[in-house]
């Protein structure tokens, strides 16, 4: 099971995933978050991958509607931390090129200012 915390850093909201990230009902959850976020005039999205043990395609596929989310808000969203596992997915799928993503959560915050 998936779990997020959502944290403010710089004007930049982190959300840190935890556990397993299978979308089903945790997408869900995720999406209604970042609509919250979006409504909230929350622009600029950190996805903290540190705490994911697993991720399947369905969870890539709620990774991709966050990022569309997001960016039809009129922001953008980026990975920090991401796993070997997670890497290697993101390249099979080709969507390594889709999101950005850096080493370090403060690297990712950076990057919005």
């Amino acid at each position: 099971m998936m779990q997020f915390d959502v944290a403010e850093r710089d004007g930049v909201t982190v959300l840190a995933l935890s556990g397993d990230v299978m979308g089903g009902p945790d997408g869900a959850a995720l999406h209604d978050r970042l609509q919250q976020l979006k409504a909230d005039g929350r622009r600029h999205v950190v996805v903290d991958l540190d705490g994911v043990r697993f991720m399947n395609s369905s969870g890539l596929g709620m990774l991709i509607g966050a990022l569309t989310t997001v960016r039809n808000g009129g922001g953008d969203l980026r990975l920090a931390r991401v796993g070997e596992r997670v890497q290697s997915l993101l390249v099979i799928t080709k969507l390594a090129a889709v999101f950005q993503r850096f080493d370090t959560v403060e690297e990712a915050v950076a990057s919005f200012h």
